[in-house]
């Protein structure tokens, strides 16, 4: 047993920070939730008896555990906020700068994993919390199901059953991989100059013929209320939108990564003149053999509240 304390204990469980964000967020999907995890994991250890400290084999799995915990929690509370959310409910975007260098921010060496693209925390979110933890903890983490089992209340055969089922979902909802960063950069800059442009007939050659655009407000910003599919339907919405927005309302959108993929940030603008006002927007763009296949909206300022500004 090795005693921990002060300076010790600290740089031990830095050490692990963005490994338990990265389990906190592709639990809950929440930046908030995962970094108040962190910190009463953090709060919980640092006020252990030192005999108690003592006995901890292994910090990483002892904090992936209490983190769990509280994500259980958390995923469980925010299933049931859904029942009276306006909308259709999307994971809060992690936007870090485009092609900046890598910073200290545990958050910027969460975004590197192909796992949190939105597109793949989108699928999670179709899971039951039980399904999402097995899921992830035995998947991702390699936590045993024993283990498992007992943070779900369960035994380890019904672990493993939800685990199973939470992998056949994901596989049947075959989320598209990242694709090659200088890709999606060339994407994104044809995309930002067709709407600038307004040129729908180059819009129409940007978006797949099934893409898919879903927006995430709860009524306190303007985007779609329901998912929209196919390319027409998409141009027609962008059209009725480059009509009711000032002109030159682009020229402020800044294109960033959310969750390691393209995307854009669009700061509020004042409206007037007939002109409606824009609310913040941060869209994430999925690409796909060159076309975009899905495009993420998030307007609710609740989730926006971590995008560097």
């Amino acid at each position: 047993m090795v005693a921990r304390g002060g300076e010790s204990l600290v740089g031990e469980f830095s050490a692990l920070r963005g490994h338990l964000l990265s389990v906190v967020y592709r639990l809950t999907g929440s930046v908030a939730d995962a970094e108040d995890a962190v910190q009463e994991a953090w709060l919980r250890l640092s006020t252990l008896p030192a005999t108690r400290r003592e006995e901890i084999r292994d910090l990483r799995a002892w904090a992936t555990t209490v983190v769990s915990r509280i994500a259980l929690d958390r995923l469980r509370s925010a299933t049931a906020r859904r029942e009276s959310y306006i909308g259709e409910w999307l994971p809060e975007p992690i936007v870090t700068p485009l092609g900046a260098p890598a910073a200290d921010d545990p958050l910027d060496a969460v975004v590197r994993d192909d796992g949190v693209r939105m597109a793949a925390m989108v699928v999670l979110d179709t899971l039951t919390p039980q399904q999402r933890v097995a899921f992830v903890l035995h998947d991702v983490f390699d936590v045993p199901f024993s283990e498992i089992a007992d943070l779900l209340g369960c035994t380890p055969a019904a672990a493993r059953q939800h685990s199973s089922r939470g992998r056949r979902a994901v596989a049947e909802a075959d989320p598209p991989p990242r694709a090659d960063p200088a890709e999606q950069r060339a994407v994104l800059d044809e995309f930002v100059t067709a709407l600038t442009n307004g040129d729908l007939s180059a819009l129409t050659e940007l978006l797949h013929p099934e893409v898919s655009l879903t927006g995430d407000s709860d009524g306190k910003g303007r985007t779609a209320r329901r998912v929209m599919t196919g390319a027409d339907t998409l141009v027609r919405f962008v059209a009725g939108l480059l009509r009711r927005y000032r002109p030159g309302f682009l020229d402020t959108a800044r294109p960033v990564l959310v969750n390691g993929d393209v995307g854009l940030h669009l700061p509020a603008e004042p409206g007037g003149d007939g002109y409606r006002a824009l609310d913040e927007h941060v869209q994430a763009v999925v690409v796909r053999h060159g076309r975009i296949v899905a495009l993420y909206d998030v307007v609710n300022p609740d989730k926006l509240t971590h995008v560097p500004r």
